[in-house]
């Protein structure tokens, strides 16, 4: 079995032909439609997500109430609740879809029974953690560190589907501006385009 987003996210140098095939065949392919939750708050993940097509957002609800937008997952990416996943804790965000989504799911049990078994799916499997944690670390340092401007370029430049597909207060949530002001950034940058 070979599919575009499976390679792109096995994607590590020491996988033998046998071990990708093996990995592959355990994914199994589900749909959702827009508004559906992959996971829901309080649940406990069984599994994740290779996102094939389509946009999907984590969200968490502040101490108002109000819904905060904490990732966006994109084509080819995984979408993952780490901890409640592998702490086998109960999830404290949301994953929802924004558009009707394509995934390959890769449960629990049989990610555990492959991990042991397949040495590389576990240096992998490091390698992807390491990954993450500098880019969470890195989003982190720019929300103190970057124009609220900026961090929309970034964001526009690193996952254009975002900006053409999520409400605007989806946005401004997750770059920790009001909408009022993301409306502002986006006119600034359409009448004034040098700054792109």
């Amino acid at each position: 079995m070979t599919n575009k987003a499976l390679e792109i996210c096995y994607d590590f140098p020491f996988f033998l032909d046998e071990e990708l095939e093996e990995i592959f065949q355990a994914h199994k392919k589900i749909f959702f439609h827009k508004g559906d939750f992959i996971l829901e708050e309080g649940k406990t993940a069984n599994e994740y997500f290779i996102l094939e097509k389509g946009l999907a957002r984590s969200y968490v609800n502040d101490f108002n109430g109000n819904e905060v937008t904490t990732h966006f997952f994109t084509e080819n990416e995984i979408i993952i609740d780490v901890l409640s996943l592998f702490q086998r804790s109960a999830s404290q965000e949301n994953i929802v879809c924004i558009t009707d989504c394509e995934c390959w799911i890769f449960d629990f049990d049989t990610f555990q029974e492959l991990f042991h078994k397949i040495p590389n799916l576990r240096e992998w499997g490091r390698s992807w953690m390491s990954q993450q944690l500098f880019a969470y670390k890195q989003r982190s340092v720019e929300m103190f560190t970057l124009s609220a401007t900026k961090r929309y370029l970034n964001l526009l430049k690193q996952k254009c589907q975002v900006v053409q597909f999520a409400p605007l207060k989806q946005i401004a949530s997750y770059l920790g501006v009001t909408d009022t002001s993301l409306s502002r950034i986006r006119k600034e940058l359409v009448s004034h385009p040098k700054k792109i």
